[in-house]
């Protein structure tokens, strides 16, 4: 469920301007990333979005959970807060077929079968605390299939399972 981290290359800018200095933000890779291309976004991308990268075929699986890690590489320890605060996660594939892919290759949008489930949004219902007010979300969340075991355990989790 976690094969790939792709967090977007238009976030940086954000971050520069919180820290301008920062040498971590003037190139990819500051958050862990293993694919960062600029014009996709959490509330531009779903879960269960396919992607053509390369030869591979991907699957969005889950947005990226934040941890101190984060804060304790980028020698920022509020980061963690600004990332939630802020929904600027990333987010993680699975591998549906294998491939090769390199720099500069295309991403193509193959499919999109849970419009209404942006990374965007499952992660305010699911990390950001927004869910307690909506069970029925949560409900839907913790029975979709594309998204990661973890994250599906977690709905649950806050419906009281």
């Amino acid at each position: 469920d976690m094969a790939l981290h792709h967090y977007p290359r238009d976030h940086y800018a954000f971050w520069r301007t919180l820290k301008p200095d920062h040498p971590m933000l003037f190139s990819a890779g500051a958050f862990g990333e293993n694919i960062s291309v600029a014009g996709l976004i959490e509330d531009g991308v779903c879960i269960g979005d396919r992607f053509a990268l390369g030869s591979a075929i991907v699957e969005i699986s889950q947005g990226r959970q934040p941890c101190w890690k984060q804060g304790h590489v980028m020698q920022w320890p509020e980061m963690v807060a600004l990332i939630v605060k802020s929904g600027r996660c990333g987010w993680y594939y699975r591998v549906i077929e294998t491939g090769t892919a390199s720099a500069g290759d295309t991403m193509t949008r193959i499919d999109n079968p849970f419009p209404q489930w942006t990374v965007a949004r499952v992660f305010s219902l699911l990390i950001r605390g927004q869910g307690k007010s909506e069970p029925e979300a949560l409900e839907q969340l913790a029975e979709l299939e594309p998204l990661s075991g973890v994250w599906r355990a977690k709905a649950a989790a806050l419906l009281g399972r």
